[in-house]
């Protein structure tokens, strides 16, 4: 039966609110003729979940060769999956469908969930299984990637391709199969989901949201679940399966679902996973691109120059990349603090050394007399370049992390070390003008400079204060909320830039999150790799091209937007 038949013949009971008897077809049962494969047991001790030991499954197919790299499929609850005698029965709906080349040679690998055994007996043991599927974090991710694959690796030819690497699971399971994809869509990029738990088990409610607003990525879902499915203090799965589905759809993603009557089981979903593997192998070995279309690509279209235009690579060979700044021709200069170094991009594309020897300079901002200014923490200092590389110290004896320069040449800078906010007047004098955020990193004035943008690390809130004739900031107050991530409150909030038409750019550790006039969040840039993104700035001729300091690189991207400048007052739109 094809998928668009295994859909229709459950839409029809499932209106009616009518039991549906689900039953594995042909597809499920060892067939004459078919090759089988091979199925062994191993066992596996984690590091990234500290002592907790599994049983896992490698299965090889009769067609699989070493000379030749393997696709490779990972199921969460593997002993489950793995039994030829229980619901799934993977291993023979894999032998029939390799057969008859309806999927790929796929090497499948099932991992039971760790459980961390008594220290004595009568003692209990703690099973791992909701901390390490429901987290809404990239730990499973890691756990596959640096240790159990590399593992696998050591017996088969397992292919590093996204585009051949699959991951399913069921309940639980399946939020993890689809946060190991989310996460990490550089190694996963097909995910098959049975009655997904995308409810408030750990977090796993604000999937829905986010894929609204992120950026797309290159990855194709399938989705199963039932009307009968859980309603409990979590939440209800069946709502929660069709409002992933409409997100999905929403931000254009190859997706499609099935529903059925039945309720928390494998009835439904073991019945038709051999149509299931087969919509998600579909058109192999065409690579799955990020998505185009759906409804929400307006909130890329008045981004991104070309939506489906992703990061390019600027420089490379440092050690840690920030404080991207932008003169007045559009030239961008950057730090490599551990390097002492700073780092010019020209026109031409090509980057070069600025400055050697800069005090662990980090935060950079041009000022309106054509200066590069510097935060040198190193030295306790705030120092000023002309364009010859003469050096003029501004401010000694100072903690400082990131600096803003207003058009009169005025600097506000922040001192993470002591959670100041500090002011530095025309003439050279400095003062403590807000004490007390957690841990005060980025700051910008406003397009405007009526006010003044102080992000925070530690929590999830951007403060916002009025500027005063004297420099004195007054009013301030948490109006713009960061999304943060599953295992922490803190959104590592840092680099910050403004466009002339009132959005604000914030880099943080899931993405580069863009702030609507209002303050809302309304799109989240993928960031150009995994890892930190510490900085930003629209640089280029016209300004209206995204940097990003991101590790050891700097990357770009064109938007659509142009970027403000300390020396220009932009009055932007009224919200």
């Amino acid at each position: 039966m094809t998928l668009r038949k295994a859909v229709a013949a459950m839409v029809l009971p499932l209106v009616c609110g009518l039991a549906q008897e689900y039953k594995p077809g042909p597809d499920s049962q060892r067939q004459a003729g078919v090759p089988r494969g091979k199925l062994t047991r191993y066992a596996w001790t984690s590091k990234i979940y500290p002592g907790t030991a599994r049983d896992y499954w490698v299965y090889a197919p009769a067609q699989y060769r070493p000379d030749k790299p393997a696709a490779v499929m990972v199921f969460q609850d593997g002993g489950g999956f793995a039994a030829e005698d229980g619901a799934w029965r993977v291993p023979i709906v894999f032998d029939n469908l390799i057969h008859r080349g309806e999927m790929p040679v796929t090497i499948g690998i099932f991992i039971n969930p760790g459980v961390l055994a008594a220290r004595a007996a009568g003692e209990p043991a703690r099973p791992n299984r909701s901390h390490e599927y429901d987290t809404v974090t990239d730990w499973y991710a890691r756990f596959l990637l640096e240790e159990i694959l590399p593992e696998v690796a050591k017996s088969f030819n397992l292919s590093k391709d996204p585009n051949d690497r699959a991951v399913a699971g069921s309940s639980s399971g399946a939020i993890c199969a689809l946060t190991v994809a989310w996460q990490r869509p550089d190694a996963f990029r097909r995910v098959l989901s049975f009655i997904g738990s995308y409810t408030n088990l750990r977090g796993g409610q604000t999937y829905a949201s986010l894929i609204r607003k992120t950026e797309p990525k290159p990855i194709r879902v399938f989705l199963q679940d039932g009307a009968n499915d859980l309603n409990i203090a979590a939440g209800n799965w069946f709502i929660a399966n069709q409002d992933m589905a409409s997100a999905l759809e929403y931000a254009g993603y190859d997706v499609t679902h099935v529903w059925g009557t039945e309720a928390h089981n494998s009835r439904h979903g073991a019945a038709i996973l051999p149509d299931a593997l087969r919509w998600l192998w579909r058109g192999y070995p065409k690579p799955i691109e990020k998505p185009k279309g759906g409804s929400g690509e307006r909130q890329w279209s008045v981004l991104l120059t070309d939506p489906g235009k992703d990061w390019e690579l600027v420089s490379q060979g440092h050690k840690f990349t920030e404080g991207p700044a932008v003169d007045r021709d559009g030239n961008v200069f950057f730090t490599d603090i551990p390097n002492n170094r700073i780092h010019k991009i020209g026109l031409d594309g090509k980057a070069g050394v600025f400055k050697q020897d800069t005090g662990g300079a980090n935060g950079l901002m041009f000022g309106p007399d054509g200066r590069l200014y510097a935060c040198q923490d190193g030295r306790k200092r705030i120092v000023a370049y002309t364009m010859d590389g003469k050096e003029t110290v501004i401010a000694a004896d100072v903690n400082s992390n990131d600096l803003a320069i207003t058009a009169r040449g005025e600097i506000y800078f922040t001192d993470p070390l002591h959670k100041r906010v500090w002011f530095i007047d025309a003439k050279g004098g400095k003062r403590v003008v807000h004490e007390g955020i957690q841990f005060p990193n980025g700051v910008r004035l406003s397009p405007g400079q009526g006010f003044l943008i102080v992000d925070d690390s530690a929590s999830r809130w951007i403060w916002w204060f009025q500027v005063q004739p004297d420099g004195s900031l007054a009013n301030g107050d948490s109006c713009y909320r960061l999304e943060t991530p599953d295992e922490s409150s803190a959104t590592g909030a840092d680099g910050m830039a403004w466009d002339t038409d009132g959005f604000l750019y914030v880099t943080t550790k899931m993405g580069i999150q863009v702030f609507d006039p209002p303050g809302r969040v309304m799109a989240i840039l993928n960031k150009p790799q995994p890892g930190s993104i510490s900085n930003i700035v629209f640089g280029g001729p016209n300004r209206d091209t995204l940097y990003a300091t991101a590790g050891d690189k700097v990357f770009k991207r064109p938007m659509k937007r142009k970027g403000t400048v300390s020396w220009e007052l932009v009055k932007p739109p009224q919200p």
